[in-house]
């Protein structure tokens, strides 16, 4: 079964995302954490900076669908 997501940014998007899956998270703690922001927010804020991953990955998809569907109809 193909995976569109695996031609993001020449097929290095599956590690790429893994990396950032991990290290996004780390960064938003650490960053609210030197700021002064209690710990408990600080963790519940780097937990919803995973889905800014995943919505540019779903943003980039829908993008490379619509590109798709384009060259289609222009080829008919």
């Amino acid at each position: 079964m193909d995976n569109p997501s695996d031609e993001l940014l020449d097929g290095f998007w599956p590690f790429l995302k893994r990396a950032l899956m991990l290290l996004v998270p780390l960064w938003v703690f650490l960053l609210l954490w030197a700021a002064g922001v209690p710990t408990i927010a600080a963790a519940i804020l780097a937990g919803f900076s995973i889905a800014s991953v995943i919505a540019y990955e779903k943003y980039k998809l829908k993008q490379l669908m619509n590109e798709g569907m384009r060259r289609d109809n222009v080829n008919k």
